[in-house]
């Protein structure tokens, strides 16, 4: 069984930075993209960075220069630097991972539980 846990939410006043961490565990064979989702209140799901087994990152527009993502293959560790933080960032942040287990089964269906990240003065 594969689990993805996060940690680091809080709440932090605009302008502000937080770090998020993401740790997979379990019966894992490796761990190929890695991504963070967030999904504000009344809002869908959305997608906010992306990296590659080989670090090739991928941000939203609405992030782009101000988080950055990064992992730890060594400690199947993903996360997520967050910085000049705004009130819409407001929401929860999933962690999401497309994983081959010790059976060999991949899927790209593994989410954490979520961190509440809430900006405001």
């Amino acid at each position: 069984q594969v689990q993805l846990v996060e940690s680091g939410g809080g709440l932090v006043q605009p302008g502000g930075s937080l770090s998020l961490s993401c740790v997979a565990s379990g019966s894992i064979f490796s761990i190929n993209e890695m991504g963070w989702y967030r999904q504000a209140p009344g809002k869908q799901r959305e997608s906010v960075a992306h990296i590659t087994s080989a670090g090739t990152t991928y941000y939203a527009d609405s992030v782009k220069g101000r988080f950055t993502i990064s992992r730890d293959n060594a400690k199947n560790t993903l996360y997520l630097q967050m910085n000049s933080l705004k009130p819409e960032d407001t929401a929860v942040y999933y962690c999401n991972g497309d994983i081959i287990d010790l059976r060999g089964w991949r899927s790209s269906g593994y989410w954490g539980q979520g961190t509440q990240v809430t900006v405001s003065p």
